[in-house]
């Protein structure tokens, strides 16, 4: 069965991103399912996502523009998930991004909202139809 079983992200301020991170993954139907002094995996689906603090960080913030990562894309089953969400995101350490363009930045036939949280890391949330 193909897919992806976890992804780890390294934040330098685990408080500040079991804030942010805690909040979007718990209106996305994510569970904590771990909790450890230096971070903490939420799981949905069979897969998880752990939030974790390393000593071997680089620097303090996510640079999404540079090579790696440039964002996590997360579905929802019905447009109004994505509204309550971007909604409240300000709230709770995420700021809206294309937002002029929202909901259909990524073209007309697409209906999602693109966050950015205040380490630099990019959230895609995606209403795809059950």
């Amino acid at each position: 069965m193909p897919g992806f079983h976890h992804v780890e992200l390294w934040v330098s301020d685990l408080a500040e991103a079991r804030a942010e991170w805690g909040w979007l993954l718990h209106e996305l139907g994510f569970e904590r399912e771990s909790e450890w002094s230096e971070g903490e995996s939420w799981g949905a689906g069979g897969a998880y996502l752990t939030l974790t603090t390393s000593p071997n960080l680089s620097g303090p913030t996510h640079d999404r523009r540079a090579p790696g990562v440039n964002h996590l894309a997360f579905q929802v089953s019905a447009p109004d998930l994505v509204d309550a969400i971007m909604e409240r995101a300000g709230q709770h350490g995420w700021r809206p991004l294309y937002h002029e363009r929202y909901p259909h930045a990524g073209g007309p036939d697409s209906y999602a909202g693109w966050l950015e949280n205040s380490s630099g890391f990019k959230a895609e949330v995606v209403a795809v139809a059950p």
